[in-house]
This record gives C-alpha cells, structure tokens and sequence, in this order.
C-alpha cells in the first residue's frame, strides 16, 4: 500500500511539474526568437498576461478553447508588432519599452475584465482543456506521468520546442536570424534584411508568450484573474538566460522551475511549521541560485539590446 501511495505522488509531481513549467517554456522560447535576432524583450510578462486574458474572453464569448488559443497567439503577436515600432524602427531604449508594455497591461487587463465581466470578485469559468486519453499508457510508472497525463497545449509545447530546434539550427532562417542578432552591419552587406527579420521574430515571440499566457487560463484553470501571471514572463527571461538559448536547453531550465514549483505546492500541505511565504519563495530564489552560477556563461547575441540604423542601400 505503501509504494502504490509513493508511486502516486511521485506520478502526480512530475505531471504537475511539467504543467507548472509550460507556460514559462513557452514565453521562454519566445523570448529566444527575439533576442537571437538582436531585441531584447523584456515585454514577455506583458504579452503573457495579454495572452492570458484574451484567450480566456475570447474562449468565454465564443465558447470555443481553439477560438481562445488563436485569439491570444494574435494578441501576443500584436504587442510584439509594437515593441518592434518603438525597438526596431524607433530605436527607443528596449528595457524602458518592455517594461512599460507590462505595467501598461496588468491595467488594460484589469479594466477590460471588469468592464466585460463586472467588478465582482469572483471570475466566471470555462470548461479548459482537459489532458488526452492515452489508455494504459498513461499508467506506466514515471513516463505515464511524465508524457502521457497532459492536455493538447502541453504537447503543443513540446512540439515547439522541437521545431524551433530545427529552425535555428538546421535551417538557412536560423543563421538569417542569429547574422541579425550577432552582426547585423554584415548580415546587411549580405542582403539580409535586418529590420524584417527583427520584426518577424518579435511577432514569433509575440504569439508564443501569448500562447503561453493562454496555458494558464484555458488549460491550468479555466478562469482569469488579475495579474494572473504573476511575474512567469520574468521567469521566462531567467530561464532563457539559463538555458543559453538553446531550445532543449530552455526545456530544461523551465523543468526546473517547474519541480520546484510543484515542490513548494506540495510542501504546503505536509504538517511543516514552514511559513508559506518561505515555500512561495522557493522557486524563485533556486532561480537566483542557478542563474547566479550560471552567470558569465549566457551566450548572449552580440547586437542584443542595440538599436541598428539600416544604411541607404536596400536589403533583400
């Protein structure tokens, strides 16, 4: 009886680890496309939190997941369409406009849910989307749980981890995109166009945090509630810098978080007289911990965070 109770909350930390951690993946892997291409988009809680409340309004009003999942990958896109008017055509300082994008929409989300659903204190809920029945499958002892107990989102993920894989490092895209974010002065020279580039892997960013943020309210809970991702798109940041933007690297760094997310849930309910803001601090100070070991060691595109000026002959 003992290790069919072991063997249960074993299986149920990893599901639950794998769910606290896609979101942050998602953002994370985002946020790789931009800043390999030169940006630095510190706007990924933004375009999470957007995400997150248009995935759910549009998924309540049309009583549709899919149309909820399309609308905050749109919305996303969108807020990365405007950090790249202020980053790659204006060429304002890129930190002051990712930050002003997330303090700008913990209040349009906020507003707008109150104006669409009243200022009561309770949200409305969706039906969200449910984990795939795989059968037997999901019964296997470690690998049930880890890759056969989750819902369409999560696999979603997974694939695109695999696909920006594949981009970046097996495609003709994938060197266009890093000549842009390393030299992007040559990478013109070479007909590339920088700017272009730039914007088409804001928009990538944009929809994949937006994507994100729509994990957390049509998969995790079914609801939304205000400032609901309570600073993952940082997390997401942190964790791109960890996994030195590379896709598996960045899979493994939000695993990462993701247990010791699911570690300090769980802590809460073993008779511990731990306070619980030392356990909700948990995943992040190992974030610190990590990042602070890590440091040095980034990778980092060597045009990141620096606005480029096109020189008068046009690129391809």
């Amino acid at each position: 009886m003992m290790d069919i109770l072991n063997n249960a909350v074993l299986a149920g930390f990893i599901a639950a680890s794998v769910r606290m951690a896609i979101p942050i993946l998602l953002a994370a892997i985002g946020g790789m496309f931009s800043e390999k291409s030169g940006v630095l988009n510190i706007g990924l809680e933004g375009m999470m939190l957007l995400g997150c409340f248009v995935g759910f309004a549009a998924a309540y009003a049309s009583g549709s997941l899919i149309v909820g999942v399309l609308a905050a990958i749109l919305a996303g896109a969108l807020l990365g369409l405007v950090l790249g008017v202020f980053a790659v055509t204006i060429g304002s300082n890129q930190v002051v406009v990712g930050i002003a994008i997330n303090l700008l929409m913990v209040g349009v989300t906020g507003f707008f849910f109150r104006l669409f659903f009243g200022s009561g204190t309770s949200s409305p809920r969706i039906d969200n989307f449910q984990p795939i029945d795989f059968g037997p499958l999901a019964e296997i002892p470690i690998l049930g749980p880890l890759l056969f107990q989750h819902d369409p989102l999560t696999y979603a993920a997974l694939l695109i981890v695999v696909l920006a894989w594949i981009v970046m490092h097996r495609s003709t895209v994938g060197l266009a995109i890093s000549a842009a974010g390393e030299h992007p002065e040559a990478a013109e020279t070479l007909g590339l166009n920088v700017p272009r580039i730039r914007y088409l892997c804001l928009l990538a960013g944009g929809a994949l945090a937006g994507l994100g943020g729509a994990f957390l309210s049509l998969s995790a809970t079914g609801l939304f509630i205000d400032n609901m991702t309570s600073g993952r798109g940082y997390i997401a940041l942190a964790m791109l810098i960890l996994g030195r933007r590379y896709p598996f690297g960045i899979l493994a760094a939000a695993l990462l978080f993701g247990a010791a997310d699911a570690l300090q849930l769980r802590t809460q309910l073993l008779p511990w007289n731990i306070p619980l803001q030392f356990l909700l601090m948990l995943p992040y100070v190992l974030t610190i911990v990590v990042l602070a070991i890590a440091a040095g060691r980034t990778g980092a595109p060597a045009a990141l965070g620096a606005p480029f000026r096109r020189h008068k002959s046009d690129g391809v």
